[in-house]
């Protein structure tokens, strides 16, 4: 950013929560009739997408997708809930924490299926990188959100160099200058 451009006003985490309900069909399903793990990945994504859409006001791109385990299983004919929020909003990148519910239709019971945290980055549309507005945590849950957030930034940041090394030591530095980070 420039020295003439002005830092954008601090977004709340209210501003970027996103929420989307989807009933499960036998097209999202395996032979069993329970929910495929991509497809649930695939919901995940679109859901922090939207709100690291709404934080940035710009296009996002998922750079990263953090460990899941799948819960429960969800059925053909279940209610699958999902609900996001930006954590934290670093230069040109936000973690987005999402957490998905499964709701049985003929029992209105919900059980926690899933939860995720993504990484995304905000482009322009030649797909440079842009800066996102700061996130102001208000509450005692955003702020330890907001701290965790940091938290798995540095160890994302971590791993991403013991990997590099790791693959500098199989493959000598000359083979891996292309390599992802």
């Amino acid at each position: 950013m420039s020295s003439t451009e002005s830092q954008p006003a601090p977004r709340l985490v209210s501003d970027s929560q996103s929420e989307m309900t989807e009933i499960i069909l036998p097209n999202d399903t395996n032979t069993l009739g329970n929910l495929l793990g991509g497809r649930l990945m695939h919901f995940i994504d679109l859901t922090g997408a939207m709100a690291a859409y709404r934080h940035s006001r710009t296009h996002v791109v998922t750079a990263a997708m953090d460990h899941i385990d799948f819960i429960q299983p969800v059925h053909v004919g279940d209610l699958l809930i999902l609900k996001s929020r930006v954590n934290r909003a670093f230069s040109t990148s936000m973690e987005v924490g999402v957490k998905v519910w499964v709701e049985n239709t003929q029992t209105g019971v919900l059980l926690h299926v899933a939860s995720a945290y993504l990484v995304f980055v905000a482009i322009d549309q030649n797909g440079r990188r842009v800066h996102v507005p700061p996130l102001k945590p208000v509450s005692a849950d955003e702020q330890r959100r907001f701290e965790g957030a940091l938290r798995r930034r540095e160890y994302r940041q971590a791993e991403a160099r013991r990997r590099k090394l790791a693959l500098q030591t199989q493959n000598g530095p000359e083979q891996t200058e292309n390599a992802p980070a």
